[in-house]
C-alpha cells in the first residue's frame, strides 16, 4: 500500500522535487551542506528596507538555506521519491543492457549511423559533382578569345582537308574545331612571311646606314657649295639658303600659322612677287613649349628654401589669381608670321599675325608706311591708325568679337566680359584673319579644337590679299584728299573736270571728323541713323560749304569699305531760316543728287576720286539753289546771288526740281 501510495503520489512530486533530485547527492552530505553559502533570494512585492520586520518568516523569504528547506519537508515523501528515482534508472539500464547484448540489426543505432554516414558520402559526392560540372560551364577557352574568320568566309577559303564540310556542317563542336586548324594554318602563313620581312629589313637597314654614311661624308662638302654660292644668289634674287632657313624655323610654327605661311608664300610665288612673307620670334620658346618641365634641383639654398615656403605661405589674393589666369587665357604663340604687301604707289602694308594658343584664334596687327613721308592732316587721324585700317574689310567684319564661340566659355571662368577690351595689344580677330589660316568655327556646336584646312586658307588668299591692296589705296588717296579739304581746296582730277562747270561760286570752308556719338545727336541725321547706316565703325565728317549769307552743313558718314560703299551726305542749309530735307524739297533732291547719282560721279577706276566729286557737286548744287530762289520785287538794289550763266541738263530720274539746272560759262 505504501509503495502504491508514493507511486500514486509521483506527479505531484515530480514538479516540486527535479531540483532536488539534482542535488540529492549533496543533500545527503551534511559536511559539504556546512561548506555551501547561503542564496539570496528576494521575494516578489518584498515591503522596503527601512519597513522590514525582524521575524523569521521574513528572514526565510528574503533567504535561502537548503537545510531549513530539508527541515521543512517531509522526509517520507523525499524517500519515496529517492526510491522511485533509482527503480527507475535500474529499469532503463536493464532495458538498454538487453538490447545491447541481443544484438539486433533492426534496432541497433549503428545501422542508423552507418545510414546517416553513407548518406553524408552520398551529399558530398552530390556537392563535388555539382562544382565539376559548374566549372567546366564556367570554363572559359583560349579559343574564345581569339577573333576568328567568320563561319561563310571559312567555308569559303579553307580548303576542303581542313573545313570538312560533310562533318562540321552539323556539328558546332567539331565546326569550332576546324575553324581553329584554319587560325593555326593562316597564323604559320604569316610567320613565315613576318620572318621573311624581317630578313628584307634588315637589308634594307643595312643599305640606309651606308647611305647615311655617304650622306654625312657629303653634308660639309655641300655646305662648302652652299658658302659659296651666296654671292650668285644674291645676284639672281634667289636666297635659297635664307628660305631654307625660314623653312626650318616654319616646322615649330602652330597649325594656323603654318598654313598661312604655306598659302603665302605660294601665293607670292605664283601671282605676287612683292609678297614678304617672313617669320618673327624665338624660335627656342616654341621648342620649349613642347618640352616637358625640367625637374628642380636639389642643390639650393637654404635660403632659397625658405624664400619658396614663405612665397607659398602668402597666398596671391583673388585678384591677382584672375589676373594671372586671364594672361594665360590670352598668351600668344611665340612665333608670328609677318607679310609686307607691297602696293602700286610703292606704300607697304605691314600685317603681323599671331596665333593665341588658349582660345585657339589667329590675330593681326596692321601698320602702313609710304615711300615719301606724308603731312597728316587733322581730320585723317583714323585712316591709318591700325585700329580702324582693317575694318570691315569684308561687310560687317569690325574684328572686336572672337570667332569662336567656344571662348565665351572660357571667358566667363576668368571674368572677361568682351576681347573688345584687349584688341589693341593682342591685335584685330577678324574672320578673313582665321579663314587664312585655316581656321573655321561653327556657330551650332562650339569647339575647342579646331584644325587647320590649307584648302580654305588658298581659297580665301588672292581674294583678301586684293582687299587689302584696295584698302590701303583708297586710304591713301583719302589721306592725300583731306590734307587739301582742310585748306578748303576740292580737290578735281582732270579726267572729272567735265562733270562740272567751269565756275563754281560756292566753296568749302571747313572739313574736320566728328565722333559717332555727336552725329548721332545731329537733329538733321535722323533719317540715316534710324536706317541703320550710322555704325560705331564708319567714319564721321562735317562739311561746311558758304556762298554769301548762306551756310551749307553736310554730315558725312564714310564707311570703311570706301570707294566700293558711297559716303551719304545729310544736309543743311541755313539761309533764309534753317532747311533740311524734312521741311524742303529742294534739299531733300540735292541729297537725292549726291546720295543716288554717285556712279557718274566715281570717275576713272578703282573710284578714289568719289569723296571729292560729291563735294564739288554739292558746291554745284548750293549755286543753282541759291541763284534759281525767287527775289523779292520790293527790295530795292541788285539781287545777293543773280543768275548769269546757265544750261539745262538733262532730265535726271532722281532730281524732280529746280537743281537739275547747271550753269556754264555761255553768257
Amino acid at each position: 500500500m505504501v509503495r502504491g501510495t508514493a507511486v500514486s503520489s509521483l506527479p505531484e512530486v515530480l514538479p516540486r522535487r527535479d531540483r532536488s533530485v539534482e542535488r540529492c547527492g549533496t543533500t545527503m552530505s551534511s559536511e559539504s551542506s556546512k561548506k555551501r553559502k547561503p542564496k539570496v533570494i528576494r521575494s516578489d512585492g518584498a515591503p522596503a528596507e527601512g519597513k522590514r520586520n525582524r521575524s523569521d518568516t521574513e528572514q526565510e523569504g528574503k533567504y535561502y538555506s537548503e537545510e531549513a528547506e530539508v527541515d521543512l519537508r517531509d522526509p517520507g515523501r523525499d524517500y519515496e521519491l529517492y526510491k522511485y528515482t533509482c527503480q527507475e534508472l535500474q529499469r532503463l539500464m536493464a532495458e538498454i543492457q538487453d538490447l545491447k547484448s541481443r544484438g539486433g540489426k533492426d534496432v541497433a543505432k549503428q545501422k542508423v549511423d552507418a545510414y546517416h554516414l553513407q548518406l553524408q558520402n552520398l551529399l558530398y559526392e552530390v556537392m563535388h559533382l555539382q562544382k565539376e560540372i559548374t566549372k567546366c560551364l564556367e570554363f572559359k577557352s583560349k579559343h574564345e578569345e581569339i577573333d576568328l574568320v567568320s563561319v561563310e568566309e571559312f567555308y569559303k577559303e579553307a580548303p576542303s582537308d581542313i573545313s570538312k564540310a560533310e562533318i562540321t556542317m552539323g556539328d558546332p563542336h567539331q565546326q569550332t574545331l576546324a575553324r581553329l586548324d584554319w587560325e593555326l594554318e593562316q597564323r604559320k602563313r604569316l610567320a613565315e612571311k613576318y620572318q621573311e620581312c624581317l630578313s628584307n629589313k634588315e637589308k634594307i637597314l643595312k643599305e640606309i646606314e651606308v647611305k647615311k654614311e655617304y650622306l654625312s661624308s657629303l653634308q660639309p662638302r655641300l655646305n662648302s657649295i652652299m658658302q659659296a654660292s651666296l654671292p650668285v644668289q644674291e645676284y639672281l634674287f634667289m636666297p635659297f639658303d635664307q628660305a631654307h632657313k625660314q623653312y626650318e624655323t616654319a616646322r615649330h610654327l602652330p597649325p594656323p600659322l603654318y598654313v598661312l605661311f604655306v598659302q603665302a608664300t605660294a601665293y607670292g610665288q605664283a601671282c605676287d612677287k612683292t609678297l614678304s612673307v617672313a617669320i618673327e620670334g624665338s624660335v627656342d620658346e616654341a621648342k620649349a613649349l613642347f618640352k616637358p618641365p625640367e625637374d628642380s634641383q636639389d642643390d639650393e639654398s637654404d635660403s632659397d628654401a625658405e624664400e619658396e615656403q614663405t612665397t607659398k605661405r602668402r597666398r596671391p589674393t583673388l585678384g591677382v589669381q584672375l589676373d594671372d589666369k586671364r594672361k594665360e587665357m590670352l598668351k600668344r604663340h611665340p612665333l608670328s608670321v609677318m607679310l609686307d604687301l607691297k602696293c602700286k604707289d610703292d606704300s607697304v602694308l605691314h600685317l603681323t599675325f599671331y596665333y593665341l594658343m588658349n582660345l585657339n584664334i589667329m590675330t593681326v596687327k596692321a601698320k602702313v608706311t609710304t615711300a615719301t613721308e606724308l603731312i597728316t592732316p587733322i581730320s585723317a587721324g583714323d585712316l591709318l591708325s591700325p585700329d580702324s585700317v582693317l575694318s570691315c574689310l569684308y561687310p560687317g567684319d569690325h574684328g572686336k568679337k572672337t570667332p569662336n564661340p567656344a571662348n565665351q566659355y572660357q571667358f566667363d571662368k576668368v571674368g572677361i566680359l568682351t576681347l573688345r577690351d584687349y584688341v589693341l595689344d593682342l591685335g584685330h580677330p577678324y574672320l578673313w584673319v582665321q579663314k587664312l589660316g585655316g581656321l573655321h568655327f561653327p556657330k551650332e556646336q562650339p569647339q575647342h579644337t579646331v584644325i587647320a584646312d590649307h584648302s580654305l586658307s588658298s581659297s580665301h588668299m588672292e581674294t583678301t590679299m586684293k582687299l587689302l591692296k584696295t584698302r590701303v589705296q583708297s586710304r591713301l588717296a583719302l589721306h592725300k584728299q583731306f590734307a587739301s579739304l582742310e585748306h578748303g581746296i576740292v580737290p578735281v582730277t582732270c579726267d572729272c573736270q567735265y562733270l562740272f562747270p567751269a565756275k563754281v561760286v560756292s566753296r568749302l570752308v571747313k572739313w574736320v571728323t566728328i565722333a559717332h556719338e555727336d552725329y548721332m545727336e545731329l537733329h538733321f541725321t535722323k533719317d540715316v541713323v534710324e536706317a541703320g547706316l550710322a555704325g560705331d565703325t564708319n567714319l564721321y565728317y562735317m562739311a561746311l560749304v558758304e556762298r554769301g549769307t548762306a551756310k551749307l552743313q553736310a554730315a558725312v558718314v564714310l564707311n570703311p569699305g570706301y570707294s566700293s560703299i558711297p559716303p551719304i551726305f545729310q544736309l543743311c542749309l541755313n539761309w533764309k531760316g534753317e532747311k533740311t530735307n524734312s521741311n524742303d524739297d529742294n534739299i531733300r533732291a540735292m541729297e537725292s543728287e549726291v546720295n543716288v547719282c554717285y556712279k557718274e560721279l566715281c570717275g576713272p577706276r578703282p573710284g578714289h576720286q568719289l569723296l571729292t566729286n560729291q563735294l564739288q557737286r554739292l558746291c554745284v548744287l548750293l549755286d543753282v539753289y541759291l541763284e534759281t530762289e525767287s527775289h523779292d520785287d520790293s527790295v530795292e538794289g541788285p539781287k545777293e546771288f543773280p543768275q548769269e550763266k546757265m544750261c539745262l541738263r538733262l532730265f535726271s530720274p532722281a532730281s524732280t526740281s529746280l537743281v537739275c539746272l547747271f550753269f556754264t560759262n555761255t553768257l
